[in-house]
């Protein structure tokens, strides 16, 4: 009944309040009900909505250089130490394109197993959309929820994405619904998610403040970090004839594929990009300093990626600053 109730206030202030409004009261209620004398009889401990550890944003953490970022919308937060550095339009709601891949890979990573065999279906083998990023599976090809998952990250392949749907849900409509499910849980309730993969719908959306909430959870979890890191993947699979086969897989990000160069002192851990027309250009990225200290940046609407990357980069220097 606890969680009902919460979840009903967080639906009726979503409603009547504004997009801001209702941000600021996500976060004030956030901090009401984990302090010792709230009344709501809600412990966090009995209710996940929340993280404890997420970083929250005050007026008094922000950065106020509105040239810093051409972007529409970005962010760079110290997450070792739960602290906002920069940011730009958190709340806004926006297209997140690929970034959509991390709530899909977050569902694997809480209900998949890995080791599942994969039959890929004619819908993942034939995506409609002109210009879709895809890995080239056929339908029929068997391959490991693991290698889908790489596949889906690494490379940001949108049959991988399609494939990863069907199997744990049947559908991709009947993932979706536990994408939307679980984002809630995190506290990313500015988010709706209409695929499993990203590719444009006008009713498929997200903020920054949101996709970091899913980064973060994500970055939990060892096996994600560690696919994340590389900078290129070989998927081994059969074809529906039994038949073995390979497909070579580079990394979409740049700084792993060393064409771009994070400053001294900054260490790229790794991260996951996106594009399409009116998302514009997406990157997050985990980041470490020299004191091994983590940080989250993160650049939403891009007009190009040379002025993602370059924007990526204007945030660095505040790393640098933090040591």
């Amino acid at each position: 009944m606890k969680k009902q109730s919460l979840a009903l206030v967080l639906i009726v202030v979503l409603i009547l309040g504004g997009c801001q409004r209702s941000s600021n009261f996500i976060f004030s209620y956030q901090e009401h009900i984990s302090s010792s004398n709230n009344d709501t009889g809600i412990d966090l401990s009995e209710n996940n909505f929340f993280s404890q550890s997420i970083v929250t944003i005050s007026d008094e953490a922000y950065v106020s250089d509105n040239e810093l970022i051409g972007s529409t919308a970005a962010l760079l937060f110290d997450i070792s130490n739960s602290k906002a550095i920069y940011y730009k339009n958190p709340y806004e709601r926006l297209y997140p394109a690929s970034l959509t891949k991390l709530m899909t890979a977050l569902v694997v990573l809480k209900r998949g197993e890995l080791t599942d065999s994969v039959t890929i279906s004619h819908n993942a083998a034939n995506i409609s959309v002109p210009g879709a990023k895809v890995c080239g599976f056929r339908e029929g090809d068997i391959v490991s929820l693991d290698s889908l998952l790489h596949c889906l990250l690494i490379y940001s392949g949108n049959d991988a994405g399609i494939a990863i749907a069907e199997h744990l849900s049947g559908s991709e409509e009947g993932f979706v619904k536990i994408m939307n499910s679980e984002a809630l849980k995190l506290g990313a309730s500015h988010t709706n998610f209409v695929n499993s993969h990203g590719l444009h719908d006008d009713n498929h959306y997200s903020t920054a403040y949101d996709m970091y909430l899913i980064f973060n959870e994500l970055i939990q979890y060892d096996v994600f970090v560690n696919i994340i890191n590389q900078d290129s993947y070989t998927a081994s699979f059969k074809d529906k004839d039994g038949k073995v086969k390979e497909l070579n897989f580079k990394t979409t990000n740049l700084y792993l594929r060393n064409e771009k160069e994070a400053p001294e002192g900054v260490t790229i851990v790794g991260g996951k990009t996106g594009v399409t027309s009116k998302a514009g250009n997406c990157l997050v990225l985990l980041l470490k300093d020299s004191n091994n200290v983590q940080y989250i940046s993160l650049i939403l609407k891009a007009t190009s990626r040379d002025q993602l990357y370059s924007d990526m980069d204007s945030l660095f220097p505040y790393i640098v600053e933090e040591n």
